[in-house]
Order: C-alpha cells, then sequence, then structure tokens
C-alpha cells in the first residue's frame, strides 16, 4: 500500500515497516552507588535541602530508597546527568561503576494507577469506548485546547484496549516531548511501556521490536518510525500533536504517518485517536465530512488553570517611536515583573543561529554557499555554515564580490537573541534549547529537566520549547518575531503561523499562577495571528478554507509535486518542458490544473538544479494514475 501511494520502491517500503535485524549484544549500563553511609546521606540530604539543590536532593533521596541507581534512569526520570555527578564523585560521595545488563531487561518503575477525569475527558474517553467494545473501530479527532488534559484521555484509553489484552502505540512528533511525555505514561503504566526514537542504536530499536514482539511491552511511544513496532495484536493507535510536520516523511517513502495509521490499524481492526489543540485543516475538514469522529475539550483540566491572556504588539509602532530593540517595551516590562516576582519566561524564536545571514554594507552582495542557492547562517564561533548541505568557512575579512570591509549579520537566530537577554537582563539565568544544544544524546531532557526545577529563569528557543511541555511557574512567553514563518513560501504558512502561535500561548499559566503570552508582529491585523491570539480555532479554520477552497488548495483540491533534477541547467529545462506537455497529452479530458515547471525553493542544492510541476485535482485516484 505504502509503495502504491508514495511512489516508492518495494525495497524503500520494506526497509521502513521492518526492523533492522542487528546482533544486540549484552549491554553495558552505568551505574551510580553510593560511596557513604545512609546516616552520611542523610546528613547530605538536609544540606542540599538547606540550600535548595534540587537535583541533589532527588538523587540522595533515590540512593537512600534504591542503594545504586542506573545512569541512564537518573538521567530521564531525575534529569540528573555524568556532568552534574562530577563534583560528587572528585568528593567520593558517589561513585560510576559499569555492569553488564542483558537485553530485554527493562528499568522498574512503580505503577501509579489512573487519574481522576472531569466531565468532557470521560465523555470523549466513554465515546471511544463504547464505540470500542460494540465492535466499531472508527478514526477519531480530539481536539482540545491546549491544558485541557488530552494525554490522561489517552491514558484511559490505552487502559481499557490493554485489559482487553491488545497492544497500544503512541505517536509523538518531537525527541524534545519524550521526557515529559514518557515519563507521565511510565507512572501510569510502569514497566509496561517502551521508547522508539532517532537517538537509539540500530541494535537499541532492534531490541525493542524484539520486545514489543515477545510481549514484553504492551505500549511504544516514540516519532513516526514506531508506527511499524511489530505488536501481535494492535488496538489502537494515538497521534498526539496530530497537525505537526514531522509526521511527513521527507524521504522515501514519503509517507503521512496520519495516513498509514489508519490503513495499519484497518488491518489490525484497531481504532485511531489524533489528538491536537490546533488540528491541521485537513483533519477537521475529515471531521467535517464525518470521516472522522470529532470530540473536543473546550476546558483546561486543572481547576484554577485558565487561558493566558494574549496581547498582539505592532513592531511598526515601536520602531516608529524610537525602540530598535528586540524586546517591545510592554515584553521588557513584563520580563522584569517575572523576574522580580521569581517567576519564569520562555522567548520563542523561530531560527537558530546567531544572525540570518552575513552580507555586506558596500555592494549587498550577501554570503551565499556555493553549492546550494541560499546564504550562508551566521554561528557565535565566527563561523557560516549552510544548513543544507553542511558547507562551512569562517566569515571573511572582506566582501568575496568587491573587496570591503563592512561585513556584517543581518537577522536574529536563537543564539543572539540569549547574548540580547543576558545583556538587557542581566541578574537572569538563562537556557537556550535549539538543534544546536540539543544534539549531544540526553541533551533535549537535561535543559528541560533543568528548567522544570528551576535551573533557570529565561527559556529560549526555537518551536521545540513550545509545544506539549507543561511548566506550571512560567508565566510569560514572549513570541519574538511572529512573521518570521508566516511569509514563507509554503500555502500551509498561515496554518503553520496560527498553530506555532497558539501552541506558544497555551505554555503560559499552566498552573494556578495566571499568565500572559506577547505577541511582536509587523502585521498584526493578519488573520492567523488575530485568531491565535484569541485562541479562536473555528474563526481561522472558515478563512483558511476560503482561501483553499479559492485557489484549489488541499484538503479541498488534492496535490501533486513532482520534482525534476539535474546537474545542467539546459538539461533540466528541456526535460520539465517534456514532462508537462506530456501530461497535458495524456490527461487532456481528465481537467487536471497544471502549474509550473517552476524553479524549486530552493533551486540549487549540491550542485544539482531542481524544478517542481504542480498537479491539482479534486479526484486523487487521476493524480496517482499521472504518478504512476
Amino acid at each position: 500500500w505504502m509503495k502504491d501511494r508514495y511512489s516508492t520502491t518495494m525495497n524503500q517500503a520494506l526497509k521502513t515497516v521492518l526492523p533492522v535485524k542487528a546482533k544486540v549484544m549484552p549491554r553495558e549500563e552505568r551505574v551510580i552507588v553510593s560511596l557513604k553511609p545512609k546516616n552520611e546521606i542523610e546528613t547530605l540530604l538536609i544540606e542540599a535541602e538547606k540550600k535548595k539543590y534540587r537535583a541533589r536532593i532527588r538523587l540522595y533521596r533515590a540512593l537512600l530508597e534504591n542503594g545504586e541507581l542506573p545512569l541512564k534512569l537518573t538521567s530521564e526520570k531525575l534529569g540528573i546527568t555524568a556532568a552534574m555527578l562530577k563534583p560528587l564523585v572528585e568528593k567520593e560521595i558517589v561513585d560510576l561503576k559499569t555492569v553488564k545488563k542483558e537485553p530485554g531487561a527493562g528499568n522498574r518503575f512503580p505503577e501509579t494507577g489512573p487519574v481522576a477525569l472531569n466531565q468532557e475527558q470521560k465523555n470523549a474517553a466513554e465515546t471511544v469506548i463504547r464505540d470500542y467494545d460494540s465492535g466499531q473501530r472508527n478514526t477519531y479527532l480530539l481536539y482540545g485546547i491546549t491544558g485541557s488534559g488530552k494525554t490522561e484521555v489517552y491514558m484511559e484509553l490505552i487502559d481499557h484496549v490493554l485489559r482487553k489484552g491488545r497492544q497500544a502505540i503512541v505517536l509523538i512528533p518531537e525527541i524534545s516531548l519524550t521526557y515529559q511525555t514518557v515519563m507521565r505514561f511510565y507512572r501510569r503504566f510502569g514497566n509496561r511501556v517502551g521508547i522508539m526514537n532517532s537517538r537509539l542504536s540500530a541494535g537499541e530499536r532492534y531490541e525493542q521490536s524484539e520486545r514489543a514482539a515477545n510481549g514484553e511491552i504492551d505500549i511504544m511511544i516514540g516519532p513516526r518510525s514506531a508506527l511499524f513496532t511489530p505488536f501481535p495484536d494492535l488496538g489502537l493507535v494515538i497521534i498526539d500533536e496530530e497537525h505537526e510536520g514531522a509526521y511527513k516523511s521527507e524521504t522515501a517513502p514519503r509517507y503521512d504517518a496520519r495516513e498509514v495509521a489508519k490503513v495499519r490499524a484497518d488491518m489490525s481492526r484497531a481504532a485511531v485517536v489524533l489528538g491536537s489543540a490546533t488540528p491541521s485543516v485537513e483533519s477537521y475538514y475529515l471531521a467535517e465530512q464525518g470521516e472522522y469522529k470529532l470530540l473536543t475539550l473546550t476546558k483546561r483540566a486543572k481547576e484554577n488553570s485558565r487561558l493566558a491572556g494574549v496581547h498582539i504588539v505592532d513592531l511598526r509602532e515601536e520602531l516608529a517611536e524610537g525602540n530598535r530593540s528586540i524586546f517591545s517595551r510592554r515584553l521588557k516590562g513584563l520580563i522584569e515583573d517575572r523576574l522580580a516576582n521569581r517567576q519564569q519566561v520562555m522567548l520563542f524564536m523561530n531560527r537558530r543561529g546567531y544572525a540570518g545571514f552575513v552580507s555586506c554594507r558596500s555592494c549587498g552582495e550577501a554570503i551565499r554557499c556555493p553549492h546550494c542557492d541560499v546564504t550562508l547562517t551566521l554561528h557565535r564561533n565566527q563561523h557560516l555554515k549552510c544548513h543544507y548541505c553542511g558547507y562551512e568557512i569562517l566569515v571573511p575579512p572582506r566582501c568575496p564580490s568587491c573587496g570591503s570591509p563592512y561585513i556584517a549579520g543581518f537577522g536574529t537566530g536563537t543564539q543572539k537573541i540569549e547574548t540580547m537577554v543576558k545583556q538587557v537582563f542581566p541578574e537572569a539565568r538563562v537556557l537556550r534549547m535549539d538543534r544546536d544544544t540539543t544534539s549531544q544524546k540526553g541533551g533535549h531532557e537535561e535543559i528541560l529537566s533543568a528548567f522544570a526545577e528551576g535551573g533557570a529563569d529565561i527559556l529560549v528557543g526555537t518551536q521545540m520549547i513550545v509545544k506539549g511541555h507543561d511548566f506550571p511557574n512560567v508565566t510569560l512567553v514572549g513570541i519574538l518575531a511572529a512573521d518570521l514563518s508566516l511569509y514563507s513560501s509554503d500555502f500551509r504558512c498561515g496554518e503553520r503561523t496560527f498553530q506555532l502561535l497558539t501552541q506558544a500561548a497555551g505554555r503560559a499559566g499552566r498552573g494556578e499562577k495566571p499568565g500572559e503570552v506577547i505577541i511582536q508582529t509587523y502585521s498584526p491585523e493578519q488573520y492567523s495571528i488575530t485568531c491565535a491570539a484569541d485562541q479562536d480555532y473555528d474563526s481561522f479554520y472558515t478563512q483558511e478554507m476560503a482561501y483553499r477552497q479559492i485557489l484549489h488548495y488541499p484538503p479541498v483540491f488534492q496535490l501533486l509535486t513532482v520534482m525534476i533534477a539535474a546537474k545542467e541547467e539546459p538539461v533540466l529545462d528541456q526535460a520539465a518542458k517534456e514532462m508537462r506537455q506530456w501530461v497535458k497529452e495524456m490527461e487532456e479530458g481528465a481537467d487536471v490544473e497544471l502549474i509550473g515547471p517552476t524553479e524549486a525553493t530552493v533551486y540549487k542544492v549540491h550542485d544539482i538544479y531542481r524544478k517542481i510541476l504542480y498537479l491539482k485535482k479534486k479526484n486523487y485516484d487521476i493524480l496517482i494514475r499521472i504518478k504512476d
């Protein structure tokens, strides 16, 4: 089915769905052991409590309870890493020793049992359970505002499926979500949970697949690849944050995990639940058409928790009144207030790096990648890097085009924001979270747990900080440049902007303290921004669907994208023209809309030129026929 649907080879399809067999040796595991007697650890615990060393408090308590601790477990569960243990090892309080661990042996977690659901959560869960028990296996769209407790509904449904002797797969979009999500499932279901993600080695992934096939685990949590876990009797597939682009594969087969989940569920007689605070336009459209059953959660799960107050700041007015800072006056004042009240702040910028690009102030030329049709991104170590092919150079002393010494960085990324925050708020403790700071194994967990434990006042980051995390002490979220995602060359850019802003706004005020959100933009009247500020999905959906209808975009029409690539431009031009002509002749009566061939968004990558031909048609079967 994947081979036919996504225009791929059988070999590529098989590689995607089958676990790569790799011999799994007994693996070595590092364990923390106490070198001090129990009474001395108790004394150290009292000292740590006085000084409010939260990580050490957790460590000493765990050592008193268990005697020794796997390092991996302390990193995942307690937020304690080898680097944090170093001073304790030097003082001979603890030591790290290596032990052999047989494949398949899981860590033991205590099970805490179910959480009480509110009436809305109960209604949603009972609808699915009632259908399930009567033999119906539907696809459901669980549309719940941020903080409405979708995860508790998922766990109730998983519990029901497990009691029937069947298994469940939970898909999550980002590795950065794994830490908090997995811990919630561990606390509910103990040792029946397995994890699959790209940070695991081939051997570890194969081991997880074997454990699932052998019945050692009943729940698999992971990104889209976890969908192919070989459970013997799959009963439920949950796709959290279903609107995320991460569910679409960028490499062949270019599959959509939501579509594949439905097919896999049909084959297994399983149910599918898609959850989101900002459903994709496609999924909401299918719910309107009756293909999905719509379940809604309109209230926050925590009793005293309320949606944050959202304010839009027009950056054009800030500039007109002489404020050239990245922080509007209102945002700056609110940050100062939060720091004074010992509350936490999240600052969101959808771009990593230090500055957008480097250009010459004399001739205006930007420094570009010689192999790709993009500018190089400036990082703080004075390196210029291509985020497409990895090409990297030091910032040249003079402009390569005209020889002028007046070259400088333009635009702002997360590294530069971090530097500015430290300059404007020198007393604040600042953490940064983007792909650069989380490239090491365990990097996400270390930053998130440090922030959750109050180890920083301000967290600066890209979109990975605004999705799914629950920090009760965060009462202010600043979205520094809402326009960054609004004007990309993609028909979904308005939808993505609305989703990002709504998700970001949902991070504030999740505890008892009220939250505020500042959206800084040069387009304060654009409907994606105004609807996100009002947390009004219905109004956004109505306006977005009108735009899609007028321009014949999905989900109203289906869209097939064909990329044509060649090393020589004349060859590419000729091939692209011939392909367009061939489609016109083949499908003369089918009335297929053709756009292009046009240059790809990034025309040249790795010295290869690329053009795109777009085909639009309501009937997807006709597009599949053309593709074949």
